[in-house]
């Protein structure tokens, strides 16, 4: 038998506008919805960030946030913990890391309702560091789920790595970066790739487990979820499919990625690769894990992270000394808004690899440039004394100048 296991990823950033999010609701999310309703021996593992679960009901796409909460329900998903705005996890405070795990399972679960009860992890865009577990295994999750390019051993198939934490282990599950792919680039179909799973295990029991942005059905391959998904669902369930008689194949069943913890033994203990899912191996070889989000010699990423570290500071400092009134308003709502202010898109389009948009990118920076607007002033108004906030005056300076440079970089050098 090979249990295979596949996970989707719903994300759209805080700045995405009402026509992009409504589109493709109807392009993809309803689509996904309607299939997997159509299929209930389908197993799926589904990973929404809180942001476009708060974000489908208040533009009036919540129907999609009702069908997932019924296949919830009826056991058909599984879902998957994260970060509420998907920041990029291993690059920001810890402080931060708690509180956007915290906060999206706080809105996860009043909008998925009581299903809404995760095992799993997904740090978002699989950007891993060690520095990231304590947050996650603090949050009760008792897996992550990691690309395979993370894997410092040899490629598990019939047991399960896991990841030391505080004196406690986490389970850690790796993607099938080659299978994933072929899926996202539309390189298999429903036929190929169930012979493919198949062969895994050369007929002893084994495992695979897929990930993707749920917006590969449908979005970016028009009609997808029905020529893949549909097809690959109908494939494994039809009673009347071909046999394989070879005798290394075996029958592929659907399962969830939990469900993978304790059929399959534990393996050893080991230490992934800081990556994400973007990642080569080229780059790791490079000391550069992120590259679309803080590459090496990218002069935007450098200015858009030191003006993120400017922010977080001068926060900082406007929390300490805030007391109250004016001040401990101001200070309070730069918080709110440091965590969408976070999120990964402002970066990812920034990378030039090949992504380059200059409004997603500039979109992302207004955020930040509130967060230290509002700031700055708490600091003005609070009761931190005059030393105290002359510095606040020169870091606001400095990230003035930061400023300058990225908007010279956006509309003068792109």
């Amino acid at each position: 038998m090979t249990a295979w296991a596949q996970l989707l990823h719903f994300y759209q950033p805080p700045t995405q506008a009402h026509e992009i999010v409504q589109r493709i609701a109807n392009e993809s999310y309803r689509p996904l919805v309607k299939v997997l309703l159509a299929h209930p021996k389908a197993r799926v593992a589904i990973n929404m960030n809180a942001v476009l679960t708060e974000m489908l009901v208040d533009h009036g796409l919540g129907d999609v946030v009702d069908g997932l909460r019924q296949l919830g329900d009826r056991g058909q998903v599984e879902f998957v913990g994260s970060g509420q705005y998907h920041p990029i996890l291993p690059l920001i405070p810890e402080a931060e890391r708690e509180r956007s795990i915290t906060g999206n399972a706080r809105v996860n679960r009043r909008l998925l309702g009581e299903s809404y009860s995760p095992r799993g992890f997904f740090p978002p865009e699989m950007c891993y560091s060690a520095e990231i577990l304590p947050e996650v295994a603090a949050s009760r999750h008792e897996w992550l789920v990691l690309s395979g390019v993370a894997c410092p051993s040899d490629w598990p198939i019939d047991h399960v790595y896991r990841v030391p934490v505080n004196g406690h282990f986490l389970h850690v599950l790796f993607r099938d970066d080659v299978r994933s792919n072929r899926i996202s680039f539309r390189e298999t179909d429903p036929g190929r790739f169930v012979e493919d799973l198949s062969r895994v295990g050369g007929g002893k029991d084994a495992y695979v487990l897929t990930a993707m942005d749920a917006e590969t059905y449908g979005h970016h391959i028009k009609g997808w979820e029905q020529e893949f998904l549909a097809g690959t669902y109908q494939l494994i369930e039809s009673p009347h499919r071909p046999r394989h008689v070879e005798r290394h194949t075996s029958v592929v069943e659907m399962c969830l990625p939990s469900e993978l913890i304790g059929r399959f033994p534990d393996g050893p203990v080991v230490e992934p690769f800081p990556s994400s899912w973007s990642t080569t191996r080229d780059d790791i070889a490079a000391m550069n894990p992120y590259p679309l989000w803080h590459a090496p010699g990218n002069q935007v990423h450098d200015t858009q992270w030191e003006y993120v570290q400017h922010c977080i500071d001068v926060l900082a400092v406007a929390q300490r000394y805030a007391g109250g009134g004016d001040a401990a308003k101001f200070a309070g709502w730069a918080a709110e808004k440091l965590e969408p202010a976070l999120h990964s898109c402002q970066f990812w389009w920034a990378s030039k690899r090949p992504m380059w948009d200059v409004p997603m990118v500039y979109k992302g920076f207004v955020l930040l440039e509130e967060v230290l607007m509002y700031s700055a002033h708490a600091v003005a108004v609070g009761e931190a004394s005059e030393r105290v906030k002359r510095e606040v005056r020169w870091r606001v300076a400095a990230a003035g100048a930061a400023r300058d440079r990225l908007e010279r970089y956006l509309f003068l050098e792109q």
